[in-house]
């Protein structure tokens, strides 16, 4: 008993270190993609293998603008005619799109990890996370590229070459002992697991768990990570072609019955035949009931479908064709929004003098008249399911309200209320108003609009959604000068009730306007509208372009808001020469610097740092109030000073 209790922890001991010996690196997970991260695993795979440098393998799927031998090997420091002959391709034909590509490498320790060093040209609008995840589809990281910069200057510049590390690793003397002698940085997409992966490529899945240090218990692996795949041979391209299914085997003659077995050999023929018999029935059944749910479905009438004929709205079965278009289209729309009204393509075209250019309002945007009242009819292209379902949920007065759609000839028609005094950038930028002008009252007014809308969606919708393009150009100003948040192409929900935060690679939006966490990590939460709010609203109070503000190369918005916040040079002469000069100083300097101190916190680098929309909309209010009163004492101090 006693020998037992000195052996087993030393057994654990001894078993623990072969482990760590045959495990060549931890895998990270979502850990590569988040640039915030700082475990050294994110830089890359440490450098521990028998040799300092060995021939390793990538994987990378082909996709615009590489789909070439040529533009792969430049794009990941390969050799052309090895990728070629490795992928049993010509060095001038092109891959389809998607597809798996192999591609040799030379991989050497760099310092504590190993790595293939490829170039990059920076092109406009990249950030180090870009790069990493959406060029080089996760076969390097923000974290790895950034460490190489240094030494240089933490930001990237348009045209600047940089040096991206390519995760690659060489096999450790336990894996060489294996037989091990190649080791294949595999893209992981989605529905990979690690057995998938290993079967692929030849590969022992015992090996592959212990190369990566990955439990058996919890094998979990997410896409655009690289998972390490020991080899003992190098990948071949047959290995590149996703398998198909194995057909069903034929089954074997059944050997001559013994005189023993002809009983049970009749019994069990009876219960082949039940068995089958009862299966034919099961499927009768079943394939009756879901005939007749689709059926029923179909005849259903979950209450009136709304169709404007002649610009009079009436009730129509859902049965009745509407024109030529796609039933199966329309039944879509009816499942999101079944009060929502369906219009006539042609009622369209009357509304509008046939999409007339005396009825455009700006890109496909046109100006309709539909029942005597003005509309906004947009033309779209592609799955409109999510705006219209999130359009069909939201009931506010600072959101664009959704009236109706209609589907012609593959393009989509939304019919939205229409803002007459069109969007808010015709009225703050000063190469576009055209001797349009908001008072300081308005603009306070317009920016308290637009936060309460934000925090509906941030707040009062479920989940919490986030808009994604808070821009100028998409806050309407109605008959009022009222705010309405437009275009809701981008929007989408967060990950959970409390508005927690979701991941993207799919980076869109207008530039300015995007968040850095956004930009750098592709993290998407609810401090993405308010950075966005804060720059809008920036906007609103200067009446310059965000490209103005950008005016200096690589330059700080919050720089912008230093020498207000500071009242260096004295208050009046600091806010006049950051404030619109179209106000003409008439504006209460003392809620001018809260206004401009309350953009500064919506533009914080940390999201955490940024206050909530709910926040935002209580500070605006009371500074809406005083404005308010400020308004009235001038006015009456004018009236009694004219007369």
């Amino acid at each position: 008993m006693s020998f037992r209790s000195v052996v087993s922890p030393f057994a654990l001991f001894v078993l623990y270190c072969c482990s760590l010996i045959q495990a060549q690196q931890p895998y990270v997970g979502k850990g590569t993609t988040k640039c915030s991260n700082t475990e050294n695993s994110a830089l890359g795979y440490s450098c521990n293998g028998l040799n300092k440098s060995c021939q390793a393998y990538l994987t990378f799927r082909s996709q615009p603008p590489y789909t070439t031998v040529a533009s792969i090997s430049t794009l990941l420091a390969s050799d052309p005619s090895q990728l070629s002959q490795m992928n049993s391709v010509s060095e001038t034909a092109p891959f389809p799109t998607n597809q798996l590509v192999l591609v040799p490498v030379n991989c050497s320790c760099s310092g504590d990890y190993f790595q293939a060093n490829a170039s990059y040209i920076v092109q406009p609008g990249n950030t180090p996370f870009l790069i990493a995840n959406n060029t080089y589809q996760g076969l390097s990281t923000c974290q790895a590229i950034r460490n190489l910069k240094s030494t240089l200057t933490v930001d990237i510049f348009a045209g600047e070459t940089l040096t991206v590390p390519l995760r690659c690793a060489c096999p450790t003397k336990n894996q060489s002992d294996l037989g091990i002698r190649y080791l294949l940085s595999y893209l992981v997409t989605q529905g990979d697991t690690v057995s998938i992966a290993s079967v692929r490529f030849g590969a022992d899945i015992g090996r592959a768990l212990e190369a990566n240090e990955i439990s058996e218990k919890y094998p979990t692996i997410y896409p655009f990570t690289t998972l390490l795949i020991p080899l003992k041979n190098p990948p071949t391209s047959s290995q590149t072609v996703v398998p198909p299914p194995p057909p069903a085997s034929p089954s074997p003659s059944p050997p001559p019955p013994s005189p023993n077995s002809v009983k049970s050999s009749n019994t069990t023929w009876v219960y082949v035949v039940v068995g089958v018999f009862g299966g034919i029935v099961l499927t009768l059944v079943i394939g009756t009931i879901i005939f007749f749910m689709f059926f029923r479905k179909s005849k259903k009438q979950p209450g009136p479908i709304i169709v404007s004929q002649s610009f009079e709205a009436h009730e129509k079965p859902l049965n009745r064709k509407l024109d030529e278009e796609p039933q199966d289209l329309l039944e879509s729309v009816y499942s999101i929004a079944q009060s929502i009204k369906v219009y006539n393509y042609e009622d369209l075209k009357a509304a509008t003098d046939n999409f007339s250019p005396s009825f455009w309002i700006k890109g496909s945007v046109f100006r309709g008249l539909i029942n005597g009242d003005f509309a906004a009819i947009k033309k779209m292209n592609g799955d409109v399911s999510k705006e219209i379902d999130l359009l069909n949920k939201i009931n506010h007065c600072n959101l664009i309200r959704l009236s109706g759609v209609c589907f012609n000839d593959g393009h989509w028609y939304l019919v939205y209320e229409y803002a007459a005094n069109g969007p808010l950038s015709d009225w703050i930028h000063v190469s576009s108003n055209e001797g349009k002008f908001l008072k300081w009252t308005q603009r306070i007014q317009i920016a308290t609009d637009v936060a309460t809308g934000l925090n509906y969606l941030h707040s009062f919708t479920d989940y919490p959604h986030v808009h994604k393009d808070i821009k100028s150009s998409n806050i309407l100003l109605d008959n009022d000068l009222r705010a309405k948040i437009a275009n809701f192409s981008l929007a989408r929900s967060t990950d959970g009730p409390e508005g927690e935060f979701a991941l993207t690679r799919h980076i869109v939006g207008t530039k300015g306007y995007m968040a850095p966490e956004y930009l750098e990590n592709g993290i998407i939460c609810t401090k993405l509208d308010v950075y966005a709010f804060g720059v809008l609203t920036l906007e609103i109070m200067t009446g310059k372009e965000v490209a103005a503000l950008y005016r200096e190369e690589n330059r700080e918005l919050s720089d912008v808001l230093n020498g207000v916040l500071s009242e260096e040079g004295g208050l009046e002469e600091s806010l006049s020469q950051i404030i619109d000069p179209s106000m003409h100083g008439n504006y209460p300097s003392g809620l001018a610097v809260l206004m401009f101190r309350l953009i500064d916190s919506c533009l914080s680098k940390n999201p955490a740092d940024r206050p909530a929309m709910d926040e935002i909309v209580q500070a605006l209010s009371g500074i809406l109030t005083t404005s308010l009163a400020w308004e009235l004492s001038n006015n009456t101090s004018s009236y009694h000073s004219s007369n």
